[in-house]
């Protein structure tokens, strides 16, 4: 672990969630996309050359997220159907309808809350952003999944930051954001666009 990136309300850790959790206090929302242990790395993830690191192992095994509800008051956990056997059974979920060809993705994803008080259904074909990591959610659907978490949720926490949609959708909200992202490429990343969306909401305050 190095010491914390602080950029404005940001506070962003390279390392293992693991080991940096403990030193951390609780916080209002966990919003995460974990990996789900399916072998992402090796996937083409869409048509296209991508620039995606595919050496690496960083999909091949699902996480530990039984932490998550004793972490925080509230939680949003993309892909929680792959985590069935740790997280507690909900019909509180949010679904990202990627309205593509149905053909060449799955048509939704799902994640597992506890505040939504019932199923919401985001329709949202991913165009217009630069895909900078192979799991990146959309921006917009980040924005979503935050905005609807209901009072306290001053800070967030994304304990498998990746490329920092999450952080950048905080940042957007006004709401403070932890991050932790053990690739050194993809923290570098989220440190930009993290800091690009402050930098972007300074010029309209």
């Amino acid at each position: 672990m190095t010491n914390p990136v602080v950029i404005g309300n940001a506070t962003l850790y390279c390392g293992d969630c693991m080991e940096i959790l403990p030193t951390l206090e609780k916080v209002d929302a966990v919003v995460t996309d974990p990996p789900y242990g399916i072998g992402a790395n090796t996937m083409t993830l869409g048509s296209g050359r991508k620039e995606f690191d595919r050496g690496s192992d960083w999909d091949n095994v699902r996480p530990d997220v039984s932490w998550i509800p004793m972490h925080s008051q509230w939680w949003c956990i993309w892909g929680g159907n792959y985590f069935t056997d740790c997280l507690t059974p909900t019909n509180k979920i949010l679904v990202w309808h990627k309205v593509n060809d149905g053909l060449s993705f799955s048509e939704c994803e799902f994640a597992w809350t506890n505040y939504s008080a019932q199923s919401r259904i985001k329709p949202h074909h991913w165009g217009g952003e630069k895909k900078v990591h192979p799991t990146q959610k959309p921006l917009a659907v980040m924005n979503w999944a935050i905005s609807l978490i209901p009072a306290p949720s001053n800070s967030i926490l994304d304990p498998f930051m990746g490329s920092g949609t999450t952080g950048v959708a905080a940042m957007n909200l006004g709401r403070t954001f932890i991050g932790i992202e053990r690739e050194p490429k993809y923290f570098d990343i989220a440190c930009e666009r993290i800091k690009a969306a402050q930098d972007q909401l300074r010029l309209f305050a």
